[in-house]
């Protein structure tokens, strides 16, 4: 095998190993930041935004309250007695924190059998797929990152009961999320990613 083969045959095999980063890109306050240093993620955005219609200001700001774009982000452990590791609070995994099972809805619903969870063009279409039917089923609106995110976190038919309303701390956080999809937003459209 010439060595120009064997080349081309370990950066495939090492492409398909792994779908994020070591770190998140820097500067996380700055949109245009987070898609210069990561142009894979604007085309991830974009591919989600064209076949879902989730703006890219409302993925990002999904993902930067759910992961802070931690390609390998999870949930906490918990522990018993303060010291005995008893597993992880939740399944949630990756750059969308999906769940076991709604990953598994996900790529039922998509055909999307090998998506994987810390690699960002499956994230964001996971989260616009999620949205969509958010969207769909309880008709919010693809640019109400408030009420998206609130739907994503609680699911659709925690966010339908109005289960929120009992958690003061996520309606604050669902606020946040608003505000950083408006800065992400205001940013994207200076520097002419959108």
């Amino acid at each position: 095998m010439s060595r120009k083969l064997r080349a081309l045959v370990l950066m495939t095999v090492l492409a398909a190993c792994g779908g994020g980063y070591d770190t998140p890109p820097s500067r996380l306050d700055n949109a245009c930041t987070i898609l210069d240093q990561r142009p894979e993620y604007k085309r991830a955005f974009r591919a989600a935004e064209r076949r879902w219609g989730v703006p890219v200001h409302v993925q990002m700001a999904t993902i930067y309250q759910e992961s802070k774009f931690d390609s390998d982000a999870r949930t906490p452990y918990r522990f018993t007695l303060g010291v005995i590791p008893m597993g992880r609070q939740s399944s949630a995994f990756g750059y969308s924190q999906a769940l076991d099972g709604t990953w598994d809805e996900y790529k039922v619903s998509t055909g999307s059998r090998s998506a994987r969870r810390d690699d960002i063009r499956d994230a964001a279409d996971f989260i616009g797929w999620y949205m969509a039917e958010s969207n769909q089923r309880l008709g919010i609106s693809m640019h109400d990152t408030r009420n998206q995110y609130l739907a994503y976190h609680e699911g659709r038919t925690g966010y339908s009961r109005q289960s929120y309303q009992g958690k003061p701390w996520l309606v604050r956080v669902a606020g946040t999320v608003q505000e950083r999809g408006e800065t992400y937003r205001a940013q994207l459209r200076r520097c002419g990613a959108i």
